[in-house]
C-alpha cells in the first residue's frame, strides 16, 4: 500500500508553488542540474512527443525564433522529451540543414525520470510524453502549468506573455487582467489586488493613479 502511494507521488502532475525536484540530466549541450544549473534565471522547461514529427518541428523553430524575447527576460528556453541525446542531436541537424534554423537551447535526453516527477506522461495519451509546459522562476519555483495534447501544437506568444506577466505581478504586487496587455476594458492596466480590511476598503478610491469600479474592482497604469 505504501509503495502504492508513494508511486502515484512520483508520477503525479506538480502543484502551482512546488518546487522542482532536484535532477541531473543529459542535455544536447552535456550534463545540466535541474534547476540548479538556472538559479537566479526564470526557465521554461517544455516537452514534446517525439523527436521527427511535424508539429514538434515547428515547435522548436517558433521556440528558437522567439528565444532572444525570452533571453531580455532573463528566462531560458529547455526542451525534453525521451528520445535519447543523438536522436535530439540528429534531428537538430535535418532542422537546420532543411528550415534554416540553428536550435540554440538545450534538449534533455529523459530517460523517463523527468518526465514521471513531472507528470509529463498521460496514459490516456500513451507512451510518449505530452506537450507540457513549465514556467519555473529564479527560486525553482514551479509557477506556470500548461498541458497539450499531442495533436495540438503550442502558442508561443502566450507563453512568453505568461512570463512577462509573473515577473510584472512579482515586482509589482498586482494581478494581470484577461488578454493582458490588450484587455478590452482597460488595455494595459494592472489590477490591484482586493483589500484585506475595512480600513483600506474605505480609503481604496482614494490618490495614486488607482481607478475603481467599486471598492473590490480598482486597476492603474504602471
Amino acid at each position: 500500500m505504501t509503495d502504492h502511494i508513494e508511486q502515484e507521488a512520483i508520477s503525479g502532475i506538480p502543484l502551482l508553488g512546488d518546487k522542482v525536484p532536484e535532477m541531473e540530466v543529459q542535455t544536447t549541450h552535456g550534463r545540466m542540474k535541474i534547476p540548479t544549473d538556472l538559479k537566479g534565471k526564470w526557465f521554461v522547461l517544455f516537452s514534446h512527443p517525439g523527436d521527427f514529427t511535424p508539429v514538434c518541428t515547428t515547435e522548436f523553430i517558433a521556440f528558437e525564433k522567439m528565444k532572444k524575447e525570452f533571453d531580455k527576460l532573463n528566462c531560458a528556453l529547455v526542451g525534453l522529451s525521451i528520445d535519447q541525446v543523438h536522436s535530439h542531436m540528429k534531428w537538430t541537424e535535418w532542422i537546420k540543414e532543411k528550415m534554416k534554423v540553428e536550435i540554440t537551447f538545450p534538449i534533455i535526453a529523459d530517460n523517463g525520470v523527468v518526465a514521471s516527477k513531472l507528470g509529463m506522461i498521460h496514459p490516456g495519451k500513451g507512451t510518449n510524453t505530452v506537450r507540457a509546459v513549465f514556467v519555473v522562476d529564479p527560486n525553482g519555483a514551479m509557477r506556470l502549468m500548461l498541458y497539450y495534447p499531442q495533436e495540438i501544437g503550442r502558442n508561443m506568444d502566450e507563453i512568453l506573455r505568461a512570463v512577462k506577466a509573473l515577473q510584472i505581478s512579482d515586482k509589482n504586487k498586482v494581478a494581470l487582467p484577461a488578454n493582458w496587455p490588450n484587455n478590452d476594458l482597460f488595455g494595459d492596466e494592472v489590477i490591484i489586488p482586493p483589500p484585506s480590511d475595512e480600513k483600506t476598503a474605505a480609503t481604496r478610491k482614494t490618490g495614486g493613479g488607482v481607478v475603481c469600479e467599486d471598492w473590490w474592482f480598482c486597476h492603474k497604469k504602471l
